[in-house]
């Protein structure tokens, strides 16, 4: 590595041709230009989710400029390490759209259709032969999501499951075990059983384990190097942030959940990352290296999640719309002790991911998700006071919004 790179690389700021990104094709090259990221507004984002109790956070931007990256804070409490943007955590429901894209890639290769039933390729296995692959993906199957119950009094819930291997089956019988939410295709209901079926899916399809699937189909070809899926090992090796999760109560200490087998996510979310594996994971799904055109068309094709038209998801995949009217695809991910974004532009040149190492403090999560305005939509022009009380609705900013979330939240 040159000098100038390392050097570079200190400073958070590297140039496109040193970024490893892969080769702008020509339309997107003659791309308009876009506003160039406020990293200043990033890293009051990032200083926001410390101030609503995550000990540190951490952003990293790819564009047309090149890559720059703000940390803040410290990964590990007890070490009093500052943040790495280097470093791995774990990225919770990110997960989602690895297993997405893993399922896609054999529904081209036929080994499945989206609109047929799951009962075909797993017998017997829910109890409506009218749940169909496209309802798991797009959170309308109606299956009950069991983490509700598992995680209703957080950290004792945590704690419960903090060591223990579950199979697939035991995480279907627990959602199973509750009322469905709505009828098969009728609305969008986040349920982490719907993904729990994908990994079934893929491990029936494919004769393997969802760990080998994620290895040859997307951790290898884009040569994630800090990407892995460990289930049900307990660590993540090398230079990684320690997750902290805030307890319900008020003032009680943040109890230290790195360590964990995340067995009761598994293939819902349980993958290992780093800043920059996201960022190459979304801007190389967007710019179609990992599906075919008329693929990416179908996982991109979303419909609202809520009532504040500005977000939606599609198939394994968030979409949310910015008040500058940039869209951004990718999804958030909550596990305990992290919360994370990881979003891309549909054309790929522009990619941000952020993380705070805490969760179950939803202000936390919410103030992360400024980065996202900052890093798509750049400064926002001076308002001038006699318009501010007229200025309109539809200009939104994303960071008042209150942040989706993966896992149930106390506050």
């Amino acid at each position: 590595m040159s000098t100038t790179l390392i050097a570079a690389l200190a400073a958070g700021v590297v140039p496109a041709a040193d970024a490893f990104a892969a080769p702008l094709s020509p339309a997107a090259a003659a791309a308009p230009s876009v506003p160039a990221p406020d990293m200043e507004g990033v890293t009051a984002a990032l200083d926001s989710a410390m101030a609503e109790g995550a000990p540190g956070a951490m952003a990293r931007f790819t564009g047309p400029s090149g890559v720059e990256s703000r940390t803040v804070g410290v990964r590990d409490r007890t070490s009093g390490a500052p943040m790495d943007i280097h470093a791995r955590f774990r990225i919770g429901s990110v997960s989602k759209t690895f297993s997405t894209v893993v399922l896609l890639q054999l529904v081209e290769e036929g080994r499945l259709e989206l609109d047929a039933p799951v009962n075909r390729y797993l017998p017997g296995l829910l109890p409506d032969d009218r749940i169909t692959v496209r309802h798991l993906l797009t959170h309308r199957s109606g299956l009950a999501d069991y983490t509700d119950a598992m995680f209703a009094d957080t950290v004792p819930g945590f704690e419960a499951v903090r060591n223990r291997v579950f199979s697939y089956q035991e995480l279907v019988d627990l959602s199973l075990s509750e009322p469905r939410t709505t009828e098969p295709g009728v609305a969008y209901k986040y349920s982490n059983a719907n993904f729990v079926v994908v990994g079934m899916l893929i491990e029936k399809l494919t004769g393997r384990p969802v760990s080998d699937a994620y290895e040859r189909r997307i951790f290898k070809p884009l040569k994630l190097r800090g990407t892995s899926y460990v289930h049900p090992d307990t660590r993540i090796k090398g230079l990684h942030v320690r997750g902290y999760l805030h307890p319900d109560a008020a003032g009680d200490p943040l109890v230290d959940s790195t360590e964990q087998t995340v067995s009761w996510a598994q293939s819902a979310g349980a993958v290992i990352s780093s800043p920059a594996d996201l960022n190459t994971f979304t801007g190389a799904l967007m710019r179609g290296r990992l599906l075919s055109p008329a693929m990416l068309e179908e996982m991109t094709t979303v419909t609202p999640t809520d009532a504040t038209d500005t977000r939606f998801y599609g198939l394994g995949l968030r979409r949310y719309d910015l008040s500058c009217g940039t869209r951004v695809f990718g999804h958030t991910g909550t596990v305990q002790g992290f919360y994370t974004y990881a979003f891309s532009t549909r054309d790929g040149r522009r990619s941000l991911s952020a993380v705070a190492n805490t969760s179950n403090h939803g202000a936390a999560n919410t103030a992360l998700g400024g980065t996202l305005e900052a890093a798509f939509c750049g400064k926002k022009p001076a308002v001038a006071p006699s318009s501010r009380a007229a200025s309109s609705p539809a200009a939104r900013d994303f960071s008042s919004l209150p942040a989706e979330r993966d896992l149930p939240e106390r506050h």
